[in-house]
């Protein structure tokens, strides 16, 4: 089952590409639920044509500087080109523009094409939100709750910005409110108002509230127990894209929950789970293949999904793939040694091209950022001493251009190596493109 029972830093930074905070009403909730307020600053730009974008940000107009920003930096791995998207959101930034702000934090918290600086990080956040920008408020929150990012864990803190962005209907952080009080973290552990959050985030189309909420529907928690209201909520969030709720709906079809068992159904959506990366219906499905859960068993198969998910750190995958492998050893099986030829079953293929891609898309990133990082120390080395004639820095001048040089030479590799990279990182999207529009195609429904 998936369900949130700790922080999940990955997902709790914004990026806030053109996103708009609306003013929306709110489900009912229990009188104690703040009355929403909306306090966005000014939305950026939508997505225009990148030509038009051009002569106003020359310009100096901060939401086309922004919006060219988002140009550049949405498709990054594909064009290396970083820096662009720093300059433009720079621009912007200068202007006070809360969005650009927010974004350069991100930047530098991930280290996206910059050298990672936590400090910058959540100095940027706080210029936005101060401002009274929900997604910054958002962010300043997570690593409030994290602790991981340059500050000390704080939940008070965290609370405290969750609470601001939450007042704005920011569904992200209505949904981290309803999480500290179902966890007690710096308020008194409260079911109800955890339903309350999490029923007005999910009011506003966040699909991990629901699924949170299938999941207390589900045990009961501030609630009765309700299967088929849990099993409501999950095909809500699986409908706004939760991998988390589809794998809970193939977790109930596989084990009969609050439905029959049906193993088909169960497979199909651990296989929509799994094509997004979820680790936990990775396990499953190594699982049925093992068990000949409404299949034949298959050994390579049920070894390939347990290594996916042992790679992403699924525990339970970790676990069942040792103990599996321990297994067949104990048989006189010798398949754990070479099952790590490619096995020809569309699914694992897919899962295995996603799971590539993420990593390439990381390590461009990383690459773009070690490029700087090394450029920056050249042009340091370039510039020590200048203007100054005193004995050590003639001395430093002398030997400072080898050091420079050999920075420049790392740098000139790793834009190299991510070049490389980004040539195949290529290639896999347009096959993961052309095996979508297949599957479109072919319309296969649920069993």
């Amino acid at each position: 089952m998936s369900f949130r029972s700790k922080a999940v830093v990955r997902t709790l930074f914004v990026l806030a590409l053109g996103s708009r905070v609306r003013a929306q009403t709110p489900p009912q909730a229990p009188s104690e639920a703040p009355v929403q307020t909306s306090t966005q600053a000014t939305a950026p730009l939508a997505d225009a044509d990148f030509y038009a974008l051009r002569g106003p940000a020359a310009a100096g107009d901060a939401q086309a500087q922004f919006a060219l920003g988002n140009y550049y930096f949405r498709g990054r791995s594909l064009t290396l080109e970083h820096a662009e998207a720093l300059t433009w959101y720079r621009k912007s930034a200068d202007q006070g523009y809360a969005p650009a702000e927010n974004q350069l934090g991100t930047m530098y918290q991930h280290g996206f094409g910059v050298v990672r600086n936590f400090k910058l990080a959540l100095a940027y956040y706080r210029k936005a939100a101060d401002q009274g920008y929900a997604p910054a408020e958002f962010n300043l929150g997570a690593a409030y709750e994290s602790g991981n990012y340059g500050v000390k864990r704080d939940y008070k803190q965290a609370f405290a910005w969750y609470r601001k962005a939450a007042d704005q209907n920011w569904s992200d952080a209505e949904r981290e409110v309803a999480y500290f009080y179902q966890c007690g973290f710096a308020v008194k552990q409260d079911f109800r108002q955890a339903l309350a959050w999490y029923r007005r985030s999910a009011g506003h189309g966040n699909a991990m509230a629901e699924n949170q909420l299938g999941y207390f529907a589900e045990e009961g928690w501030g609630e009765p127990k309700n299967s088929n209201e849990a099993l409501a909520w999950y095909y809500q969030g699986a409908a706004h894209g939760s991998d988390d709720a589809e794998e809970n709906i193939g977790y109930m079809f596989q084990n009969g929950v609050g439905t029959p068992a049906n193993y088909a159904k169960a497979r199909y959506w651990f296989y929509k789970a799994a094509a997004q990366g979820n680790g936990d219906a990775e396990n499953q499905l190594g699982w049925m293949y093992q068990h000949g859960q409404g299949l034949e068993q298959g050994v390579a198969k049920a070894l390939a999904w347990y290594r996916l998910a042992a790679a992403q750190g699924n525990v339970h995958g970790k676990n069942n793939l040792q103990a599996f492998c321990d297994e067949l050893e104990d048989r006189g099986d010798e398949v754990c040694e070479s099952s790590n030829a490619p096995v020809d079953d569309a699914a694992i293929r897919e899962a295995e091209r996603r799971v590539r891609m993420s990593d390439l898309r990381a390590r461009i990133d990383g690459l773009q950022g070690d490029a700087q990082e090394q450029e920056e120390q050249a042009y340091e080395l370039d510039h020590t001493g200048k203007g100054k004639n005193d004995a050590i820095t003639r001395v430093f001048n002398a030997i400072g251009s080898v050091p420079a040089a050999k920075f420049r030479l790392q740098a000139e590799k790793d834009r190299d190596e991510a070049t490389r990279l980004r040539d195949e990182l290529r290639q896999l999207e347009n096959q993961d493109h052309q095996d979508h529009q297949d599957q479109l195609h072919a319309k296969v429904p649920e069993p």
